[in-house]
């Protein structure tokens, strides 16, 4: 087998150089292809809103605690109280009989007392004249104990009636203001029974019901804006404070209060608001086309423009996890913001290629 003469490899290398060189100007000659690119942009976090009622945090139910036929009612629906203001009251008649026994009693035990007392004395003078008998005395010192604990529980019966006289009127515990009343005027209530409810009005909360799929979202989330649905001008912030354990048997859906930080008096118990979920506003990964993105050497890259030589570069990129029929996919790193990228055509583009900017598209 002969070998190839010299001459024959100079011939060789010089018509490959040649043509390496002819395909090299041919690129760096040809015209600027025209490109569709974006301006990447840092994706912000999802925000997700959900349609809410502003709730008191603080609603009590309030009874009588004795039996009675209502005589006055002071207070409506939406009028703000104070702590000890009077709100209704029921008719005293019975419970003053009562306290007027008591008296009756205290006096009567009080007389016994006294009587025991001038008893027990004689008889202890007797006693030390030898003109009564010891037993005679022990008997007086019984009885003498017996008139003081009477005297003792007619105190604490009359001490009783007073406070049920109390029970007639039913005060505020504290400020607030009337969600309801469920009691009128002339009528019999029994003890314990919800005559109205009082809610606190410096603790409020927004009450939302969320999704199941949504729940790891609400809980993740870092920032919470609450807008008023009237004049989406009027906003404050707040946090979650509960999060129900189970979902609703009919709804399936997840019942969430959002505890109001120094809401304005605007958010008046009732109003209708918007509760806005999000991390904050922080930048996170970059979003592209799916369009944007080719295959070099089975890794996934993208065609990062350079905005001064207009010339296209290839860049390796760490892509999320996304299914395949999404147009969106979210790149975890290779990406800065602010960089062109190439976002259509990128099979026919070359390293170094010259390129002129077309359609800009939008994320």
């Amino acid at each position: 087998m002969k070998r190839p003469s010299p001459a024959m490899l100079l011939f060789i290398a010089t018509v490959c150089a040649s043509s390496l060189s002819y395909h090299s100007a041919t690129a760096e000659n040809a015209p600027p292809r025209p490109v569709v690119w974006m301006n990447v942009a840092a994706d912000r976090s999802e925000a997700m809103g959900f349609a809410g009622v502003v709730q008191p945090r603080v609603e009590t139910e309030l009874a009588f605690r004795v039996l009675g036929r209502v005589i006055a009612r002071r207070v409506e629906t939406g009028d703000v109280v104070r702590k000890g203001d009077i709100l209704a009251e029921i008719d005293p008649l019975t419970l003053q009989l009562t306290v007027i026994s008591a008296r009756a009693d205290l006096r009567n035990a009080n007389a016994q007392l006294e009587n025991a007392a001038i008893n027990e004395r004689r008889k202890r003078m007797l006693t030390a004249t030898n003109t009564a008998s010891a037993a005679d005395l022990e008997l007086a010192e019984q009885g003498l104990k017996s008139a003081e604990a009477n005297v003792t529980q007619a105190q604490a019966n009359l001490a009783k009636a007073n406070e049920q006289l109390g029970y007639a009127r039913l005060e505020a515990d504290f400020d607030g203001v009337i969600t309801s009343t469920s009691v009128e005027v002339g009528q019999t209530v029994t003890a314990g029974q919800s005559v109205l409810k009082l809610a606190r009005l410096d603790q409020r909360d927004v009450v939302i019901d969320v999704p199941e799929a949504q729940v790891s979202f609400i809980r993740s989330s870092t920032h919470i804006d609450v807008t008023l649905q009237l004049d989406d001008r009027l906003r404050t912030s707040g946090q979650v404070r509960e999060i129900a354990p189970q979902a609703d048997a009919d709804t399936r859906t997840y019942r969430v209060k959002i505890a109001l930080d120094k809401a304005p008096d605007v958010f008046r118990f009732g109003a209708v608001v918007t509760a806005t979920f999000t991390d904050g506003g922080q930048a996170h990964d970059v979003v592209l086309p799916r369009s944007a993105i080719v295959e070099k050497d089975g890794a996934p890259a993208v065609w990062v423009i350079d905005p001064h030589a207009l010339t296209v570069s290839s860049r390796a990129v760490l892509l999320d996890h996304t299914g395949p029929e999404d147009p969106m996919v979210r790149v975890d790193s290779g990406l800065n913001a602010n960089e062109g990228v190439v976002v259509a055509g990128v099979s026919e583009l070359q390293e170094g290629q010259k390129i002129r900017l077309g359609q800009e598209l939008h994320p």
